[in-house]
């Protein structure tokens, strides 16, 4: 059964990203956007990190233009408009599609493993967020309503086990 140490990623510069690197870790796995209503988010997302980072936790932002394309920029853009904006230092990858035939393989298997409401598998929109836990396993999975303090008692409870 796969986890998420079986998946690869590129970083916003290209660099080729293994996850396996993050065994151990309880991820925030999120599909991003540069132009979107829930955009403040990520000031949430960079708290999670800075609060949880030295108890095991990563978040990770996955761009995504699918949604109304609110992304459109390139990779250096996203960026640069995140460390601007948000003080964004958690990792950020390169822009991927997360629903239809070119989705990332990493967003395949999570919306299998953490279906939406009713069973959906499709992503809905920006900021949908899955929890990892340190086995690899997604233990969760929010939707872009859900801000990011609202998810401390879960992360809180995978980072102890």
């Amino acid at each position: 059964m796969p986890t998420l140490s079986d998946f690869n990623a590129q970083s916003l510069d290209g660099t080729p990203v293994a996850l396996g690197q993050y065994a151990g870790k309880v991820l925030l796995v999120v599909n991003t956007a540069s132009a979107c209503g829930f955009t403040p988010q990520f000031a949430g997302l960079q708290e999670l990190h800075r609060r949880y980072a030295e108890q095991g936790l990563v978040v990770i932002g996955f761009p995504c233009n699918q949604f109304g394309s609110q992304d459109p920029g390139s990779n250096a853009e996203i960026g640069a408009f995140c460390q601007k904006n948000y003080g964004v230092d958690f990792p950020m990858m390169a822009k991927v599609d997360v629903n239809g035939e070119q989705a990332h393989p990493l967003f395949q298997w999570l919306k299998k493993e953490a279906p939406g409401v009713l069973g959906s598998q499709a992503i809905k929109w920006n900021f949908t967020k899955f929890l990892v836990g340190r086995d690899g396993t997604v233990l969760k999975r929010y939707g872009s309503m859900d801000k990011p303090e609202s998810l401390k008692a879960d992360i809180e409870a995978a980072l102890a086990a």
